[in-house]
């Protein structure tokens, strides 16, 4: 049902070290996890240290895309700072969705630093049984 488009997680997460924190532009890649639940598709996004307001979700046609930002903590004249490895700036996902999800119905819940969506499959791809009807009346074809 989900279709990852980003088969260089790896060489991006790499760069993204080498290259220092992402930008509006450029942004890093944000890790996740994607699963069935029932009747919903489950992803879940690690953004530790990300306020809620600064998350944007968005979906257009079947593409699901989520961007965040993680800003510096306010620092006063007086802090030096010794060690820096927490990543900031932009982070940025998106997920092809299929046609058998409904994206009208997508629920969001942000809760320590993980963002979860739920994304309901639709009514017409869940499965479903067909009767058989029984009937003494049969209709004949002529030509």
């Amino acid at each position: 049902m989900l279709m990852r488009t980003d088969p260089f997680r790896e060489l991006d997460r790499l760069t993204q070290q080498l290259m220092g924190p992402g930008t509006w532009s450029r942004p890093s890649a944000m890790p996740m996890d994607a699963y069935r639940e029932g009747d919903e598709y489950v992803v879940a996004f690690d953004l530790p240290g990300v306020t809620a307001d600064s998350i944007d979700i968005d979906v257009e046609r079947n593409m699901l895309t989520v961007k965040a930002e993680r800003r510096p903590v306010a620092k006063t004249d007086n802090v030096q700072m010794e060690l820096s490895e927490r990543p900031l700036g932009v982070f940025s996902r998106q997920i092809v969705l299929a046609d058998t999800l409904d994206t009208e119905h997508i629920q969001a819940d942000y809760d320590a630093g993980v963002l979860t969506l739920r994304i309901p499959i639709a009514e017409r791809a869940k499965p479903r049984k067909i009767s058989i009807g029984v009937g003494s009346s049969h209709k004949e074809i002529s030509g």
